[in-house]
């Protein structure tokens, strides 16, 4: 059996690293995202992008997507994929008071790295935000027992 090349090797973790994201994407329950795991994404895959543009230079980019076809629809795939990712994004942001231009900005200039950044921050004011309402919230359950037991 022919031995991979780190390349080859980094493309199939990725196809099982996101083959697990969506198992774990439809089959969870949860109300709010992880920002810790969505800041990680975003730094750990900056300094991917790093390495690359060290070893190959940013001008690698324009080549790798305007070489062929497939180059050219990876690209397209690429834009339009975080296009939709912001538009559903941009309206929970906006709710948070996230500078969404700002922010759509540095999505625009970096892909990836940037939506999860963004991700990252509207997750934490939406946990944030869900906390102090949960602090804010009078106990039901000692009012519902001090309703029915004038005891209490």
């Amino acid at each position: 059996m022919p031995s991979l090349s780190p390349t080859e090797i980094l493309t199939i973790a990725g196809l099982i690293a996101g083959l697990i994201a969506f198992v774990m994407i439809l089959t969870a329950n949860r109300v709010t995202g992880n920002a810790l795991l969505a800041a990680m994404l975003s730094a750990g895959f900056a300094a991917f992008t790093g390495v690359q543009i060290w070893q190959d230079g940013i001008v690698m980019f324009w080549t790798n997507h305007s070489v062929n076809l497939t180059g050219v629809q990876v690209w397209w795939d690429l834009v339009i994929t975080v296009m939709v990712a912001l538009f559903f994004v941009a309206p929970r942001a906006r709710k948070q008071g996230m500078n969404v231009p700002l922010w759509g900005l540095f999505v625009a200039c970096t892909a990836s790295i940037g939506l999860l950044a963004m991700i990252a921050r509207l997750f934490w004011l939406e946990q944030a935000a869900a906390d102090v309402a949960a602090a804010k919230a009078p106990d039901t359950k000692a009012a519902a027992k001090q309703a029915t037991d004038p005891a209490v």
